[in-house]
């Protein structure tokens, strides 16, 4: 039984108790049944996605049977626009045309709304820039949009504006045919000093709401990097390029051989450098140092490569100067 009034705004936490008749259920069938208003499937997302807590600790495993007495802790997100709405916020246009727009996208931005980023979107931005010519083009939630950058990375981002333009940009990235290339700022220095990190990326078991390389399940995946210069032991600054595109890719490969990009928050770790000033520079940066700077892909309509160029943001060249000053 609930310990709750479900009928509280969306985005309240609700502690749910399991009474003696229930045990042995499956978590999912449980929840389906003290919380009828939510669908399984929906419950299995949001176990999926560490919504769920047992006494705390995110409950990893729709199908764990209940026991009595237990007490889980459901979080349900805020509903969020069924449609996005146009908003006037500035764009770095680096190409534009009646097929595509290529955007330089600033690090803090979100690409599409989600649960506590329903506005300030590259979406919300493309449809105040675009007009009605994103109308529709790859779903209502995600008009226009064939590929993501995470929210603190900056860099290049292409979105489609007509239906053709989005199955052909979408069929690129599937086959693995767009050139995409980052640069990255590492805690340590690979080695060797280029190479491939694979490795299948799925779910954490420990953290739903992580990626990480997986014995089994989730989807091959293959980052090719090498080093660009660096700094003693501490720090190295990559080129990556993705051979494939999955969630977190750079991130979570570079993490699963030990040097996890400086300023992530999720997958990187604070290291206690040699040079404590350099150290105390790279754990002062707020954010990833993951930039998109090379996107390469086949136009649509005229068959013509295209390859577009971007520097690094000034926050991430800054940081690079005050170590190379020390």
């Amino acid at each position: 039984m609930s310990d709750s009034a479900l009928s509280r705004p969306a985005s309240a936490l609700h502690t749910l108790s399991v009474a003696a008749p229930q045990a042995g259920q499956r978590l999912d069938k449980w929840l389906a049944g003290v919380v009828p208003e939510l669908s399984r499937a929906r419950l299995q997302s949001l176990i999926a996605a560490g919504q769920v807590r047992l006494e705390g600790v995110v409950a990893v495993d729709a199908s764990r049977p209940v026991r009595a007495g237990e007490r889980y802790q459901l979080e349900i997100p805020p509903p969020i626009p069924a449609r996005p709405a146009p908003e006037a916020i500035p764009l770095a246009v680096v190409h534009e045309d009646d097929q595509l727009i290529v955007v330089d996208k600033p690090a803090g931005m979100v690409v599409h709304p989600a649960p506590g980023n329903a506005t300030s979107t590259l979406v919300s931005a493309l449809l105040h820039h675009c007009g009605d010519s994103l109308s529709g083009i790859g779903g209502e939630r995600r008009p226009g949009i064939v590929h993501r950058l995470d929210k603190d990375t900056s860099g290049l981002i292409v979105a489609a504006k007509t239906d053709a333009a989005h199955r052909s940009l979408a069929a690129q990235f599937a086959a693995h045919t767009v050139a995409r290339a980052y640069t990255a700022l590492s805690w340590g220095v690979p080695a060797p000093a280029a190479g491939e990190i694979g490795g299948r990326i799925g779910r954490s078991r420990r953290d739903r709401k992580k990626m990480a390389v997986v014995a089994r399940g989730g989807k091959e995946a293959l980052t090719r990097y090498r080093v660009l210069r660096s700094w003693g032991g501490e720090a190295a600054l990559l080129e990556c390029r993705l051979a494939t595109g999955r969630t977190h890719q750079i991130r979570v490969h570079l993490a699963s051989i030990g040097h996890p990009l400086v300023g992530d928050p999720v997958y990187g770790r604070r290291r206690k450098s040699a040079r404590d000033r350099i150290e105390t520079l790279l754990a002062a940066f707020p954010r990833q140092a993951l930039h998109a700077g090379l996107l390469g892909f086949e136009h649509p309509s005229t068959g013509e490569t295209l390859l577009f160029r971007s520097d690094i943001p000034n926050d991430f060249s800054s940081l690079i100067s005050s170590i190379n000053e020390l």
